[in-house]
């Protein structure tokens, strides 16, 4: 996937530049070679030694060399490779990425350089959550800097929340997709996922069983065939994938209006579990009981369609991909709901509690096309994605 490219890896000051050493290693594994800078944070958590060793190559670890130097090595280095990543990337190095500081040799090499940037973010939760680091993240994004993660899980601090660093395959996979290898390589991809939370009040909602597991690995399935991928998620159960566009949302009516705004597009997967209806009524305040024993009239208003919207508004990408989740006669179902949406394909499905579908591991779908019909085998989620993935890079050739 990365034969002949030339990564200059940049090792921030953090727990999780241990990552790092497996990241060289699968950068290599995949074909890469990889130049190595060490910040002096970094080289308290990983040797030059190891670190050498692993890439096979010279560590960098200051400007002043005077031997390099000598022949501005440090633009040199910058623009030599094929593309920068910074893994892991603290809180410390987003903000002088961001204000274009230029003190240290790696914050110097980003800002010389002429080739694009990968940041695997990686900090504490608290510090990742901080107005100031999400402004530099908003400015980094705004200038072209990719981001792969970061994800959730428990810190070396002992806190949980988001911050924890990538883990090195999904940073590989988020190299190939920035070095444009793959299928898919140009095209941009509309994915959505998981379920919309409509409210009832302030605390509660109507939602459904859907994990997001499905859409995940489709947007990462179609990330490594090399595609931009655009990933408008609900409340997932599931991690979004690194390497992708993530736009959060809650609501039917919020993703509605998240996925107009992605577009234009060349192709749109609509795997999300949107709730047909919404609580019209819905309260600003808490209901609670007032003792009667009646509950409170609920009110409920029809979302708006966002299959039928892409399939038959005026910037229509040119593959559109729709969901069934059904409990009862699923192609018959699923192939009339592909007419009345006005979709290309349907990915169609049984949800019904004994096939442990919804928010498992495996999925059983049968693709509805206007050739017919083409069951799949039971396989794992993954491994689904993947299949479909291959079919929307051929349909896209």
């Amino acid at each position: 996937m990365l034969a002949g490219k030339r990564i200059l890896l940049i090792i921030g000051g953090g727990i999780a530049a241990y990552k790092a050493l497996e990241l060289i290693r699968l950068i290599q594994k995949a074909g890469g070679a990889v130049t190595p800078v060490l910040t002096r944070a970094g080289a308290e958590f990983v040797t030059p030694l190891s670190v050498g060793a692993l890439a096979q190559s010279k560590v960098h670890e200051t400007l002043f060399d005077l031997t390099s130097e000598a022949e501005m090595g440090h633009i040199e280095l910058s623009r030599s490779a094929d593309l920068l990543v910074v893994a892991p990337a603290t809180a410390d190095l987003m903000a002088k990425m961001a204000g274009g500081r230029a003190d240290d040799l790696a914050s110097t090499l980003l800002l010389a350089t002429d080739k694009r940037v990968l940041v695997a973010p990686a900090m504490n939760v608290r510090m990742w959550q901080h107005p100031a680091t999400q402004r530099n993240l908003g400015l980094l994004r705004s200038d072209g800097v990719l981001t792969v993660g970061p994800d959730e899980g428990e810190m070396a601090c002992g806190e949980y929340g988001p911050g924890r660093m990538a883990e090195p395959a999904v940073i590989v996979a988020a190299i190939g997709a920035a070095l444009g290898g793959g299928p898919l390589a140009g095209k941009h991809v509309v994915v959505t996922s998981g379920p919309t939370h409509e409210p009832i009040d302030p605390v509660r909602y109507i939602a459904n069983r859907s994990s997001g597991a499905q859409g995940t690995a489709l947007a990462a399935a179609l990330r490594d065939l090399g595609a931009r991928v655009t990933f408008v998620t609900g409340p997932a159960a599931v991690p979004p994938p690194g390497g992708v566009d993530v736009v959060r949302v809650e609501t039917a009516r919020e993703m509605a209006v998240a996925v107009e705004a992605a577009l234009p597009a060349d192709a749109a997967v609509m795997a999300a579990a949107v709730a047909d209806w919404r609580v019209a009524n819905a309260s600003g305040q808490k209901l609670k009981k007032d003792g009667s024993g009646r509950a409170p009239a609920l009110e409920f208003a029809e979302n708006p369609d966002i299959l039928a919207t892409v399939s038959k508004g005026p910037k229509r990408p040119r593959l559109v991909v729709g969901f069934a989740a059904e409990t009862t006669d699923v192609v018959a179902h699923a192939t009339a709901k592909r007419v009345r949406k006005g979709c290309d394909w349907i990915v169609a499905n049984d949800v019904s509690p004994a096939t442990g579908i919804m928010g498992g591991t495996e999925n059983a779908v049968v693709l509805i096309s206007e050739a017919g019909a083409e069951e799949w085998p039971r396989m794992g989620k993954d491994e689904v994605a993947r299949k479909l993935a291959a079919r929307i890079a051929e349909a896209l050739r």
